[in-house]
């Protein structure tokens, strides 16, 4: 199940989540708490899109892998 299914579609591309501050404590699945729900979540999806799990993850290669692109006319 995820915990965070109702967060993702607000999460943004550039790794943000708009969360409230209310102090609505919670703990994650390796026992660390947050302050509420949606600040675990942020914290979660960030993670994802720095693994590459999340949806937000862009392909790019690797630079070695880049080659210059001409475009022809």
């Amino acid at each position: 199940q995820d915990d965070c299914s109702e967060f993702r579609s607000q999460f943004e591309a550039g790794g943000r989540l708009s969360c409230t501050r209310e102090n609505a404590p919670v703990r994650d699945a390796s026992g660390k708490q947050h302050t509420n729900k949606c600040l675990m979540c942020a914290d979660k999806l960030k993670k994802e899109a720095q693994r590459g799990g999340g949806t937000v993850q862009r392909n790019k290669l690797p630079a070695s892998e880049r080659t210059n692109q001409v475009r022809c006319s």
